[in-house]
């Protein structure tokens, strides 16, 4: 049997002693800002991008990996002997997975799965994380994409902006766009349902958009699950910090990672986003 080689990209954006520990393979979105080209999390980090970006008079764009870098990918890892199994970023938010999957097409017959995962960030992390662990044990490629299906369900993520004008301009905000023009101090909280970028509500501070965050994972989640939780911000250190604190001594959780949003995903939410994801089990 093949051993399996996971693909994720770089909106996942894992702490790299993860990746390392996995042998995860990373695909990087692109970042295209003032004439210049930078590979996400490769070229430009999140610390330097959220800092340029605070003070930018323009408002990068991003674009999906090309068809050929995974060609080339999955040619590689083929060549290696191994099965390869892609879990990418929603394709409501980008067209990274149709990349793949053209790729795809020209490995026929070869063990090559490319998996929609319908989620980007960390709550994509934690899939990735856990179908990269039962690989590194042995699953095989079929055993890690039942994995990855049956994982799904038991993820969920939440996250607060502090302005609607990144989201607006990406064409990213879905059921958000009634909040433009609304008051200046209202936050909204928002998920990815169905792979796209939805409105949950919206609060009147900074404070309650955490405290009502934390709610709703507790809400979602029960007593006696097991809970995996990460924190994950743009340039929100403090904040991040905080609401991990708050979920430690909530939730008990066996597993907790806290990381940036990716500079690709920064780019359609901006700085001060504050995000958590859970999984379940």
């Amino acid at each position: 049997m093949k051993k399996v080689a996971i693909i994720t990209d770089s909106t996942a954006y894992l702490p790299q002693d993860l990746v390392d520990d996995l042998g995860l393979h990373i695909v990087p979105l692109t970042l295209h800002w003032e004439d210049l080209t930078y590979l996400d999390g490769v070229d430009i980090r999140a610390e330097e991008f959220y800092e340029r970006l605070s003070s930018a008079n323009s408002i990068p764009t991003t674009s999906q990996t090309p068809v050929d870098v995974f060609e080339k990918l999955f040619q590689k890892l083929l060549d290696e002997d191994y099965a390869v199994f892609a879990m990418l970023i929603s394709s409501g938010i980008s067209g990274t997975v149709d990349s793949a999957m053209q790729a795809k097409k020209h490995f026929a017959d070869a063990p090559v799965e490319v998996m929609d995962t319908q989620l980007v960030s960390m709550a994509l992390g934690f899939l990735v994380l856990t179908v990269a662990r039962a690989a590194k044990d042995g699953a095989s490629l079929e055993e890690c994409v039942e994995l990855a299906e049956a994982t799904y369900p038991k993820i969920g993520v939440y996250f607060t902006v502090d302005t609607l004008k990144y989201l607006n301009k990406g064409g990213r905000i879905n059921t958000a766009k009634r909040l433009l023009g609304s008051a200046l101090d209202l936050k909204p909280i928002m998920e990815i349902r169905g792979g796209k970028i939805e409105l949950v509500e919206s609060v009147r501070s900074r404070k309650k958009s955490l405290l009502r965050m934390l709610e709703l994972v507790e809400r979602d989640i029960s007593l006696n699950d097991q809970v995996r939780i990460s924190t994950f911000h743009a340039a929100a250190e403090e904040d991040c910090q905080k609401l991990m604190d708050e979920a430690v001594a909530r939730f008990y959780p066996i597993e907790t990672i806290m990381t940036f949003v990716s500079p690709v995903i920064g780019t359609h939410t901006g700085p001060g986003t504050v995000s958590i994801a859970y999984m379940k089990g």
